[in-house]
């Protein structure tokens, strides 16, 4: 699937996601169009604990995209994890990003349930993942099969790597097709030089 093109129907995802995403466009001065975008796409009103229909959201990051371009949906998805608290037990890199798909499936649901339940660790498919696929000394390799825009996974990406590597690098790995060209997924390298934990 390309980008902003949902994986099924009936999926929602929960207001405070969408709320992150209006404070991150606050910080960029730039809220009063957030709310005018999200209003052109049918979320008004938002509430933290409502759930919102996932095509107006994906539409709502396309008019996003089209109207301030790319770079604001890196800061965008650098912002959301910027916000986020994470529990101790995610205290390194690798942690941290397959943390990422767990969070993921959390703040969206299917029939009105939860993606993932954290009490039996079950998951529910249909909206892609976020999956670490290779790891390495100082580099791994990332692979987002979902609906949402690149540049904002590369963002949710960076911000999460640089929680534990501050020189960490994220890059579109351009070798492979990706969702900007059509693909069903997207692939990321993430690496650093130097480890400040070294």
């Amino acid at each position: 699937m390309a980008q902003f093109i949902a994986f099924e129907e009936g999926i929602t995802v929960n207001g405070q996601t969408i709320l992150s995403v209006v404070d991150a466009l606050d910080k960029a001065k730039a809220k009063d169009i957030a709310l005018e975008v999200l209003a052109e796409n049918n979320l008004e009103n938002i509430e933290a604990q409502k759930w919102y229909k996932q095509e107006d959201w994906l539409n709502t990051f396309k008019t996003i995209s089209e109207e301030m371009g790319e770079t604001i949906l890196y800061f965008i998805g650098k912002s959301i994890i910027d916000n986020a608290e994470f529990p101790p037990e995610i205290d390194n890199i690798e942690k941290g990003l397959k943390s990422i798909d767990t969070a993921y499936h959390m703040n969206h649901a299917k029939n009105g349930t939860p993606m993932f339940n954290p009490e039996t660790g079950e998951m529910t498919e249909g909206i892609g993942h976020y999956t670490v696929t290779e790891i390495s000394k100082n580099k791994i390799k990332m692979v987002c099969e979902n609906p949402y825009p690149c540049d904002f996974d590369r963002g949710i990406i960076t911000a999460m790597a640089r929680k534990f590597e501050q020189l960490a690098e994220v890059k579109l790995d351009t070798s492979v097709k990706n969702r900007k060209d059509g693909a069903d997924s997207s692939s990321y390298i993430i690496s650093w030089a130097y480890s400040f934990s070294d």
